[in-house]
């Protein structure tokens, strides 16, 4: 293996300023990047905390077990199987309103599980 001199640099002299000004162009591209970006402020991801779900949870009330309908906001299991029972023995809901002839739904709980009901044919979404 040839030995190299002390004095002797990995670029010739003549190239080393071309390649620190290549150097320096890319590190202020990168920072000017960055900044852009964001930088420290944010408009970065965040892996630990995706952004929410817009989609929304659509029963169809005509169709729905008692496990699919207690799972609709303020409704719970004793709920769920009520209206399954009121739709078993009166036929099935031709509006939303008709949900209260179901005793322990009140127009509250009507209001809060409205978004989570998928439209009647009749009606207009």
């Amino acid at each position: 293996m040839p030995q190299q001199e002390p004095n002797a640099s990995l670029i010739c002299r003549r190239m080393q300023p071309l390649v620190a000004g290549l150097l320096g162009t890319a590190l202020a591209a990168m920072a000017l990047w960055y900044l852009l970006r964001g930088g420290l402020s944010g408009g970065l991801v965040h892996h630990d905390a995706p952004p929410a779900a817009s989609v929304v949870f659509t029963v169809d009330v005509n169709a729905a077990d008692a496990a699919e309908l207690a799972q609709l906001p303020g409704l719970g299991p004793a709920t769920a199987v009520r209206i399954v029972e009121h739709r078993e023995r009166h036929g099935p809901f031709t509006a939303c309103e008709d949900l209260l002839a179901v005793p322990g739904i009140g127009p509250a709980t009507l209001a809060g599980i409205r978004p989570h009901l998928r439209p009647w044919p009749s009606e207009s979404p």
